[in-house]
Order: structure tokens, then C-alpha cells, then sequence
């Protein structure tokens, strides 16, 4: 009886095992195509860790190595904890989102005129992404007053509410406005309001000059060779755009805590998670610091993080209960595209399609049509074929234009355009840019660098959105 049993447990577990070591294998082989030197990750279902793992150098020099209790930095997926501290004032009725943000940044300049918080938080308060050497120095302290004046000085992208436009500047001030109802620094009150009641000991605002056990060095690449990450100044290490510590293992509580919808209000969840509207009508998939996505039929709330030599991402599925936390120490590591990759090896139904797949496209008209887009959209141009968030689409910022001339050089380089798979979705409540999303096709453009291509079509066959992301095509 005792052997029968040891037998059915043993058959058990056997299909973790499985994805266990083809998840080690998928990253290992990462690391060893892009010299990452270090990767910590977890894995959680329903609140709970099931695979938590550390892979390579925390820190090459001394030869340490990566575990799940590495201390590595956030960059941007720190937001989403401004985020939290910001609604948790909301729900005290000490802020609203709707409050005009001069109310408490009294000198502000005319052109913040209509900026909420809402539109803080959402990146549609046009308020400019500031660029190191030419708005800011990185190598100098500021006081937060400073920093105000900073971002005062800034001319407006767009007016409030009218576009999107990713806004480091915009947390940066929600951290001091954190500070300025709170009466305590950002930092502290998440300490003391999330990190401590969470038992998150390991994650705190970026320290150099403080004793860190388990902190992980930082690296980039240049020329192929490693190098180590370049130094901020103290104070710019501090703000609330993303300047956290933390560990797979301290993400994995805060995951257990946003499953169980701890710390705040049933609707201010909703409003966190829900598609922030434009004025035109139309919507972009982005919350208070959560990007609303979709990975093959299942909906998925995710957020990446970069900054001095460290990458990080969470992958939520709310719908499956499974999470996936990867952190890197190379700023050129792309774990967004590791997580979701991970996901698909533990859930196959999730996996991106293969790119050497040989598919029949079932519609070749659609495939050139597809590709006019993109060919509009690297010029600026709308198209016929674009929906019409789509089309109105064009923030004028420095990372749009970056992007559009990213693409162009894509096309330039392409040696060719091929349909991989298409999703239909009608009725699972994917929304892009305002529109009830149909299908999601999937496309493969070798070049230069190998990217995958997803479609975004309403039930007119109208393109509302699309993404791309490198890709191992081998």
C-alpha cells in the first residue's frame, strides 16, 4: 500500500519536475546567448511560491552566487508601490484622484493647469519624461523642492489627458506628494505601511552607503564586454519612480497581497486595473502603474523595471492565479520576455507561438495590409487600416519618435514578414486603445534583430494597437 502511494505521489509531481527543468534549461540558455550574469526567479500559484530559483553571479567580481534572496533593484516595477501608497490616501480621504495637482504644489506653472492625480499616475498629464543631461543631471543631488522646480521647468508634451506618454517625472512628484500629506518620506511609508506588514524585510529604497546583506552588483555591456553599471547620485537614487531594493522572494508576499486584494478598496483595485480614457473616447492599456495586457486568450497585468544595470518584471494572470517575478544584473537582459516565455513553459496554452513553425497564412491580403501599417506608423502616418485610437495616436515625445525611427530601421533591415498564428478573443473583454479587441494575429520579421509582431484587430478587422519584442529565432 505504501509503495502504491509513494507511486501516485511520485507520478504527481512529475509534471512539475518537468516544467521545472525545462524552465532551467530555457533560462540557463539565456543567460549563456546574452551574458546575464545573474537571475533570481519565482514562480507563484494562488498566493503561494512554487519554484523559486537563483541562476549564475549576483556579483561577478566576487564571485557570488544568484539566489531567490539576492537583493537586486526594481527600476520601474517600484512604481506600482507609489501606486499603492498613493490609493492608500485615497482611501483615507486624504487625497482624491480627480484633485488638480496644483492644490498642493501651490507654485505650479500655468501649463499644469487640468493635471490630476489621476493623470499622474495614469502617464497622460503630458508632463515631460525628463532626459538625463540636457533636464537633469544624474551625477547631482536635489532636494525634492528642487526636483519640483525641475519638472516645473519642463515644457508640456501634450494636454493633460489627451495622450499617453510614460512619465518617470510624473511618479517622481507623486512620491513627494506622498510626503507632503503623509508627513513622512515615500519611502517610510511604504516600510511601514506594506514592506513591514508584509513581511518584505529585504525590500527598502536604494541605499550605497548602508550595509545591504545579499545585494547584488549591477552590469551592462559595452562592446561586449561586461562592464559594471554607472553611478547615480544619492538623492536621484532615492525617488519614487522606481529607486527600491527587493527580492523574487519579497515580490512573491507582495503578489500574495495584491491576489487577495489586501490594503485597499475593492474599487480602487478596479481603478488600478482598468484602462486609463483618453478625452477622444478612445483608452490606452495602462492602470496606476500596472500595463494591462494579453498573452495568447488569458489576460495578464504586468510591469517592467530598468535602471543601473538591473532589469526586472512581474507577470500577473489573474484568471490562471500564476505569477511569474524574474530580476536580472544586465541592463540589456530582457526578463519581461523571460516571464512570459516561463509562463507558456508552465502553462503550455500561454506559449508564444514558434517562429520556425511553418504555418499556411490564412489571409495574405491581411499579412500586406498589416505590414502597410507598420510602415505608416514608422512615418507618422495614419492609415485607413488603423482604429481610431490608433490613429490619433502621436504623443510627439522622445521615446515615440525613438520608437517610430526603431521601426524604420526594423523594416529597412527585414528579410521578411510571416504570419505565425492568430488568437480569436472576441468575447473575452480585450480592450486596446478603446476598442473591443476580435483577434490577436501573431507575425515573425527576421532582420537585424529577429522580432515578433502581435495584431490587435477590432471586428472590423481595423488594427487598434500592435507590440513587438525581440525574439531567439536561432
Amino acid at each position: 500500500m505504501m509503495k502504491a502511494l509513494a507511486l501516485i505521489l511520485t507520478l504527481l509531481a512529475l509534471p512539475a519536475v518537468v516544467f521545472a527543468d525545462a524552465v532551467d534549461e530555457f533560462l540557463l540558455s539565456q543567460m549563456q546567448r546574452h551574458q546575464i550574469p545573474g537571475i533570481s526567479l519565482a514562480i507563484c500559484r494562488d498566493g503561494q511560491v512554487v519554484r523559486a530559483m537563483g541562476y549564475g553571479l549576483a556579483n561577478v567580481e566576487l564571485d557570488v552566487p544568484a539566489k531567490p534572496e539576492t537583493v537586486f533593484q526594481t527600476g520601474s516595477v517600484g512604481k506600482q508601490f507609489t501606486a499603492m501608497a498613493v490609493m492608500m490616501l485615497v482611501d483615507e480621504g486624504k487625497l482624491g484622484l480627480d484633485d488638480p495637482i496644483s492644490k498642493f504644489f501651490p507654485d505650479a506653472p500655468v501649463t499644469w493647469k487640468g493635471i490630476t492625480v489621476r493623470h499622474l499616475l495614469t502617464h497622460t498629464s503630458g508632463i515631460k519624461d525628463w532626459e538625463g543631461k540636457t533636464d537633469i543631471d544624474y551625477r547631482k543631488d536635489y532636494t525634492e523642492d528642487e526636483l519640483v522646480q525641475v519638472a516645473m521647468t519642463l515644457p508640456p508634451d501634450f494636454a493633460p489627458g489627451t495622450q499617453w506618454s510614460y512619465s518617470n517625472t510624473g511618479y517622481v512628484l507623486l512620491g513627494i506628494l506622498v510626503h507632503k500629506i503623509s508627513g513622512k518620506f515615500y519611502g517610510d511609508f511604504l516600510t511601514e505601511r506594506v514592506f513591514a506588514p508584509l513581511g518584505m524585510v529585504s525590500t527598502r529604497v536604494i541605499s550605497e552607503s548602508d550595509i545591504v546583506k545579499n545585494r547584488a552588483a549591477g552590469y551592462t555591456m559595452e562592446k561586449g564586454k561586461l562592464q559594471n553599471q554607472e553611478w547615480v547620485s544619492p538623492s536621484l537614487n532615492t525617488t519614487a519612480d522606481g529607486s527600491l531594493y527587493t527580492t523574487t522572494l519579497d515580490l512573491a508576499k507582495w503578489d500574495a497581497a495584491l491576489g487577495s486584494r489586501r490594503f485597499l478598496k475593492p474599487e480602487s483595485y478596479e481603478a488600478m486595473w482598468s484602462p486609463v480614457q483618453l478625452r477622444d473616447d478612445t483608452s490606452f492599456p495602462y492602470g496606476f502603474a500596472w500595463f494591462l495586457d494579453v498573452q495568447r486568450h488569458e489576460p495578464a497585468i504586468q510591469h517592467s523595471g530598468s535602471w543601473q544595470g538591473f532589469k526586472a518584471a512581474i507577470v500577473r494572470y489573474p484568471g490562471r492565479k500564476l505569477s511569474v517575478i524574474v530580476l536580472a544584473n544586465l541592463a540589456e537582459a530582457e526578463p519581461m520576455r523571460l516571464a512570459t516565455t516561463v509562463a507558456g513553459l508552465v502553462e503550455s496554452d500561454l506559449a508564444w507561438p514558434d517562429t520556425h513553425a511553418n504555418v499556411v497564412d490564412p489571409d495574405p491580403v491581411r499579412t500586406t495590409r498589416l505590414r502597410e501599417v507598420l510602415q505608416s506608423w514608422a512615418k507618422g502616418e495614419p492609415s485607413p487600416a488603423m482604429a481610431k485610437g490608433l490613429r490619433s495616436t502621436n504623443a510627439g515625445t522622445a521615446r515615440e519618435k525613438a520608437g517610430r525611427e526603431d521601426l524604420q530601421q526594423q523594416l529597412a533591415t527585414a528579410k521578411g514578414f510571416t504570419f505565425l498564428a492568430e488568437d480569436n478573443v472576441f468575447g473575452n473583454g480585450v480592450e486596446r486603445r478603446g476598442e473591443k479587441i476580435s483577434r490577436v494575429v501573431f507575425y515573425f520579421m527576421p532582420g537585424e534583430r529577429d522580432r515578433r509582431y502581435r495584431f490587435f484587430l477590432n471586428d472590423k478587422g481595423e488594427v487598434a494597437d500592435f507590440s513587438s519584442e525581440q525574439v531567439d529565432a536561432g
